[in-house]
């Protein structure tokens, strides 16, 4: 709190020498599943590859669209066989500086992520992750990916979900015009953003969204999730219009009533692009996300050039999006696995 404080307080150029992160070029990755380019290459192939849902319909890029924002700009994803999920798909871009995964903060890493929308069954809807695993194996050419990225034919659920989280960790977005700035290049943010950049610190918006990634985190503890509670002041119209309270969050994972209405602080890098916005994905503009953060997390209603202003600087945090190949699939010869 007396870093947000002194924040707060600083001139512009203060903050930004003082406080301000530009986002690091490459994540972190965990020393049980060190980042190769063969790992990379599975995954990527893995996370493009629809069969691994028990329909063949759905890949992980299906909700995760990495030729977009890293999601898929629906208020809820659609499964397999049309199923419809309970929250918004949130960015694959910048996970990797996630502590946790989910809007709930239930999966401790990438890896553990990875596993959960392929058993889910309105997800991917596959029976297990056996029947995972006996159709990869199925099919010849992954036999070679897996054993350039592991040394070994073993082809393992855990080997899946970490050569796909090694992917993920290339999928990082720097040098936005806000890290320029950050970086020393004063004339990266218009005046406008900058205006926002300061509002955005003047009236509390760091207390939660702080760190390089603005999701609340200084430094990546693995395994432990930053949340805060949403909404926090519940009486204002925004609560009943947008449905807030309906999601009880971490309380649906921990049955705590403590965790009712928990939920992992998102990611701002990108947020331009990732529209609907919050958990259930009810509010269809940026303006009026920050309309309604600014009542219900911080109690304050904001001027339109005061949302203008801090829209503007949101815009400034779309970085530069590493080129995405789409990779040829490995083929079923003579025959299919789907049913």
């Amino acid at each position: 709190m007396k870093k947000i404080m002194a924040l707060v307080l600083m001139s512009s150029s203060s903050i930004v020498s003082a406080q301000w992160q530009a986002l690091p070029e490459t994540a972190p990755a965990p020393a049980d599943n060190p980042t190769t380019t063969e790992k990379v290459v599975l995954g990527q192939t893995l996370f493009f590859d629809p069969r691994l849902s028990s329909t063949g319909t759905v890949s992980c890029n299906s909700c995760h669209n990495v030729m977009a924002g890293g999601d898929d700009n629906r208020a809820v994803s659609m499964g397999v066989n049309g199923h419809l999920g309970g929250r918004s798909a949130p960015t694959v871009w910048n996970a990797a500086f996630n502590s946790t995964q989910f809007w709930d903060g239930r999966a401790n890493t990438l890896e553990d992520q990875a596993k959960g929308p392929m058993t889910n069954p309105i997800e991917m809807g596959m029976k297990n992750h056996h029947a995972v695993m006996d159709r990869i194996k199925n099919i010849k050419a992954y036999k070679v990916l897996f054993q350039q990225a592991f040394g070994d034919h073993k082809m393992t659920i855990d080997q899946t979900v970490k050569a796909i989280a090694a992917y993920e960790r290339t999928l990082i977005t720097p040098n936005s015009a806000f890290d320029q700035y950050v970086k020393g290049d004063k004339t990266a943010l218009t005046s406008k953003q900058q205006k926002g950049m300061q509002l955005f610190a003047n009236i509390g918006c760091v207390s939660c969204h702080s760190g390089a990634a603005f999701n609340g985190q200084q430094d990546i503890k693995i395994g432990t999730p930053v949340l805060m509670k949403f909404p926090t002041f519940e009486n204002n119209a925004y609560v009943k219009q947008f449905d807030l309270k309906a999601d009880k969050g971490r309380e649906t994972v921990t049955g705590k009533q403590a965790d009712a209405h928990m939920f992992r602080i998102p990611t701002l890098r990108n947020i331009a692009l990732t529209a609907p916005y919050f958990h259930n994905g009810k509010v269809s503009n940026l303006h009026t996300a920050v309309k309604v953060m600014a009542k219900t997390q911080l109690n304050r209603n904001l001027k339109q050039q005061q949302v203008d202003e801090i829209v503007a600087f949101l815009n400034s945090l779309s970085g530069d999006f590493p080129k995405q190949t789409m990779p040829r699939l490995p083929a079923t010869e003579n025959n299919t696995l789907l049913n």
